[in-house]
């Protein structure tokens, strides 16, 4: 969403400087090139999706760090506005610092920063009530129903708070090819990480017929991967499973390869682009419907609904539904393509864009 962004404003004539973390991954996808004018200087408080115990003394030396890098940037750039993004685990004093040189900013919220942010900043600045000033500091951009009325349930007061769902990007998720039959090929794409259900999705492989098999494709906690490989290994499931990463560019004929794809997040997820993704190649969903995806998935319709709190057995049984029924899947194939349709990355990245423009004045 984050890059996307960018792109677009830069594409529409606006001069933009990224300033984010010092974190790498240890392999970049080779797909997506580095951007022009990215500055990874900013120190943070997450290591190995986890926020370690930080003494005083080094807690003050990152909070001056990261203030003395913004200043530098503010007055070698002197823009005319600032986008906050992704600040979980980062320096939420900066948005306060933009404010006080009287920056005007537009926050796009595209996960539970506001909600966590406060309580991982080590600075302990930030706790309680949410710091009535951050409300004030930008105009509030929300990915979903779901993440503002959350922020409202936490305390946040943002009475002009906009949502506006973001989108894929139909440039590379296109031309869905024709189906064949059913061959038990399933996939889980995204992540790791707990929240995420994919344990249930190892787990159905069990209820289900030995021809079926389960690639997990993504990264994120290792430890997590970890216990699922072992998971794997228990349920004697090694020869059906695999774990992979691709490059993004490979995504669209990953989705097209696979009968079905999986989304059994336990978790209110912010919002959801995988099933979007998935419904653009016409390969149906099996997902939980929690959260933001919540917001466009349709049970029988688009997709089928399994409930993560039933067990493996509910997600084993709505994959045997479709594979029993060719015209439920045909159903929905068909709808999954025209949601996924709705739901481009251009109108989100409008959005941000007038966003930002109309704070800047």
């Amino acid at each position: 969403m984050w890059r996307s962004a960018v792109g677009h404003l830069r594409e529409h004539g606006h001069e933009l400087r990224v300033l984010t973390t010092d974190w790498r991954a240890a392999q970049p996808d080779p797909s997506t090139p580095e951007d022009p004018d990215v500055h990874r200087e900013l120190r943070w408080y997450w290591r190995d999706h986890a926020f370690p115990r930080m003494g005083p003394l080094a807690v003050a030396r990152l909070e001056r760090h990261n203030a003395r890098v913004l200043d530098r940037h503010l007055a070698d750039l002197r823009p005319e506005a600032v986008s906050w993004w992704a600040m979980g685990g980062m320096s939420l004093s900066l948005i306060a610092r933009a404010h006080r040189a009287g920056l005007p900013a537009s926050a796009a919220v595209v996960d539970d920063w506001m909600l966590y942010g406060p309580k991982v900043d080590r600075r302990r600045r930030f706790t309680g009530r949410p710091d009535r000033r951050l409300a004030g500091a930008a105009r509030w951009l929300f990915a979903s129903d779901t993440l503002l009325r959350r922020a409202r349930e936490g305390g946040w007061e943002l009475p002009g708070a906009e949502v506006v769902h973001p989108g894929i990007d139909q440039a590379l998720f296109r031309s869905p090819p024709e189906r064949g039959g059913w061959k038990w090929r399933l996939l889980y794409c995204g992540r790791i990480d707990e929240r995420k259900g994919i344990d249930l999705a190892v787990e159905a492989l069990a209820h289900l017929p030995d021809a079926a098999s389960l690639r997990v494709i993504g990264g994120g906690d290792e430890a997590h991967l970890t216990r699922l490989r072992e998971l794997t290994a228990r349920l004697e499931l090694t020869e059906r499973v695999s774990f992979e990463r691709r490059p993004r560019a490979e995504l669209p004929g990953v989705y097209a390869g696979a009968d079905a794809t999986l989304f059994p997040v336990r978790w209110a997820e912010p919002f959801g682009l995988v099933p979007l993704e998935s419904m653009a190649m016409g390969t149906p969903v099996v997902a939980s419907g929690r959260g933001g995806s919540g917001e466009y998935l349709r049970d029988g319709e688009n997709c089928l609904l399994a409930d993560p709190d039933a067990g493996p057995g509910a997600l084993a049984a709505a994959i045997r539904r479709l594979a029993d029924e060719a015209a439920l899947r045909e159903r929905v194939s068909r709808e999954g393509i025209a949601t996924a349709g709705r739901f481009g990355d251009e109108r989100f990245d409008r959005a941000v864009e007038r966003s930002l423009t109309e704070a800047a004045g």
